[in-house]
């Protein structure tokens, strides 16, 4: 990238309900209808899972929660709504629920499926994984379901090879003696983005942040992240030290971005805007945002912040650069008008479920339509 800037980072924490599940959603509801003794059960089921398909979470667990409140014993109510609350990542009442789906229902496949989805994201690979050889058995002609698994067995084995360096506030996990080096200079580069960062919001992580340092071979192993991407952040930040990023000024930008996101998280694992989140970590990487200028004054088009809500992982790199460009400008406009504790009141608000346009008026004492409106 121009100016010196590496290419941006990805926040790779999946949402998503598992490719099992999602090949059956439609079908759900005639199965439904006739299995249970409920109509009105049946009918807000549907609509739940019509819900999750249509992004609609909050309303998905609500409508599983009533259903459940009139046919408490269908494990598939109890599947549906784990499922929402791991779209929604309340991982621990996905794993109450999906646990529960399975006492009911030992042989639903898709629960187990999910399940394992919700250990992986709470940082439990071996059970993950053995969650999903059972699901591998139960579908033994799924290639995503064997693809995933054997990708899940990579990287639990290069883990457990991993040496260890603990720092006051993060834990570094590298492959061999020689990348101790590498090491020590991402733990150095992280210590300072860790005061910068937590200064600006008057905020600081209530635990150890997670790190891993691959080769970018591993990286997009293990990641799945686009080509574009510098680093990874989904729970724990991942960064191809020997891919792109490697040294000095082009690290810290790295490593501060995905701290960046492990910060944010902390107050708000969802109902985040990605211009939101990935503006802050771009705008807060470096003092500087020249990149940025530079790439809008090059755009043949600059995008809406309300059309930048959803994932931009699925952009082309050019277009990526625009739409981190816009995000990162916004967001520094933002913490310059707003200041920092209120846009972390933002994030708070956010994470607890307040509507975003009520939660911008109130931290931000405008609306979100009149801060777009006033962008350049």
């Amino acid at each position: 990238m121009a100016s010196g800037r590496p290419t941006p980072s990805a926040y790779n924490e999946s949402v998503t309900v598992p490719r099992l599940a999602i090949a059956l959603l439609l079908v759900l509801g005639a199965a439904t209808a006739m299995a249970q003794t409920s109509p009105k059960a049946a009918m807000l089921e549907q609509e739940a899972w019509a819900a999750i398909d249509a992004g609609k979470a909050q309303v998905a667990e609500q409508a599983f929660r009533d259903a459940i409140a009139l046919d408490p014993k269908n494990a598939r109510l109890h599947m549906g709504l784990g499922t929402a609350a791991f779209v929604l990542r309340h991982d621990a009442d996905a794993r109450a629920s999906l646990e529960q789906a399975l006492e009911l229902q030992p042989g639903l496949t898709r629960a187990r499926a999910q399940l394992a989805q919700v250990a992986k994201r709470q940082g439990n690979l071996q059970e993950a994984i053995r969650l999903y050889e059972a699901v591998a058995v139960e579908v033994p002609n799924d290639a995503g379901v064997r693809e995933t698994l054997e990708r899940w067995q990579r990287e639990f084995e290069l883990h457990e090879r991993m040496r260890l360096t603990v720092g006051d506030f993060f834990t570094v996990a590298f492959e061999g003696p020689e990348d101790a080096d590498m090491a020590s200079q991402a733990l150095e580069s992280l210590n300072r983005a860790y005061w910068r960062i937590s200064d600006v919001f008057g905020v600081f992580p209530p635990k150890s942040v997670p790190v891993v340092l691959y080769s970018g071979e591993q990286f997009r192993d293990i990641t799945r992240s686009p080509q574009w991407a510098a680093a990874a952040f989904d729970g724990t930040i991942r960064v191809p030290m020997r891919g792109a990023g490697e040294k000095g000024e082009d690290l810290d930008r790295v490593l501060a971005h995905e701290f960046a996101h492990a910060l944010i998280r902390s107050l708000a694992t969802r109902s985040l805007p990605t211009w939101l989140n990935e503006g802050l970590a771009s705008a807060l990487e470096s003092d500087s945002l020249a990149w940025a200028d530079t790439r809008i004054a090059k755009a043949q088009r600059v995008p809406s912040l309300t059309s930048l809500s959803g994932s931009f992982s699925k952009l082309s790199g050019a277009d990526a650069q625009v739409a981190y460009a816009t995000s990162a400008l916004a967001a520094r406009r933002l913490l310059d008008e707003a200041g920092g504790a209120a846009v972390a009141n933002l994030l708070r608000d956010l994470g607890t479920g307040v509507d975003f346009e009520a939660a911008f008026l109130h931290r931000i004492q405008k609306s979100f339509a009149d801060f777009q409106a006033s962008l350049p």
